[in-house]
């Protein structure tokens, strides 16, 4: 068998495979504050920046709106988030958190350290870490673009 063909030769196998291991590591943390890995990602786009519309939630997150809008649903049965119209532009859904969306940020927020703790890596390999990931991203993204002749 040729090199190229093995396991671990792929980087998109160690990416994935690394992400399964992140969302086994994530489960029990966020089970403890009620969230799913998705739902808990909005949450941090909203306690970064509270009042956003839905295309700017996807946008951060990379997800489309019929990915988004049932995960949002959720959230607000859950009390966490209101959905309401944009009074200047029907057309836009406004993601605003509830009280109860802010208190839970609290509790949240040990997430982050544990991660790190787990990890092992100083501030400056997560962050070079996290740079080369985004890097990998972007090129992935433009190569993707380029080959379905957008831009």
């Amino acid at each position: 068998m040729s090199d190229l063909l093995k396991l671990e030769n792929f980087l998109c196998f160690s990416i994935y495979s690394a992400g399964h291991a992140f969302n086994q590591f994530y489960r029990p943390l966020l089970d403890e504050i009620g969230l799913t890995y998705p739902q808990y990602l909005v949450m941090v786009s909203l306690w970064g920046q509270d009042d956003q519309t839905v295309k700017e939630i996807g946008q951060a997150l990379s997800l489309e709106s019929n990915t988004l809008t049932p995960l949002l649903k959720r959230l607000e049965a859950l009390q966490l988030i209101s959905r309401t119209r944009d009074p200047k532009d029907e057309r836009q859904v406004r993601i605003r958190l509830t009280q109860q969306g802010k208190s839970l940020k609290q509790q949240a927020e040990r997430v982050p350290a544990c991660v790190a703790g787990a990890l092992g890596f100083s501030a400056d390999e997560l962050k070079e870490l996290q740079d080369k990931m985004l890097l990998v991203q972007q090129r992935l993204q433009r190569g993707a673009d380029e080959r379905s002749g957008s831009s």
